[in-house]
């Protein structure tokens, strides 16, 4: 199964970022595929940044991903 989760760019170094996946869950990431500055949402897949998302669609996006994990 292949998921993309989204991320709040904190720090841009390179084509590296920190990225926040919502409840301090920090990662470094590759943005060298899309066009992003620090506090732009996006779309991480096997630690590339793959597409940049409206704030509203991530935070839509992270309060379901944490409603299922309440589920399981």
């Amino acid at each position: 199964m292949c998921l993309a989760i989204p991320a709040k760019v904190l720090s841009i170094s390179g084509v590296n970022a920190k990225v926040d996946f919502g409840g301090n869950i920090i990662r470094e990431v590759d943005v060298s595929l899309v066009n992003v500055k620090v506090g732009d949402y996006v779309l991480v897949h096997a630690g590339y940044a793959i597409q940049v998302l409206s704030k509203e669609e991530a935070e839509e996006t992270l309060r379901l991903w944490k409603e299922i994990l309440t589920l399981l």
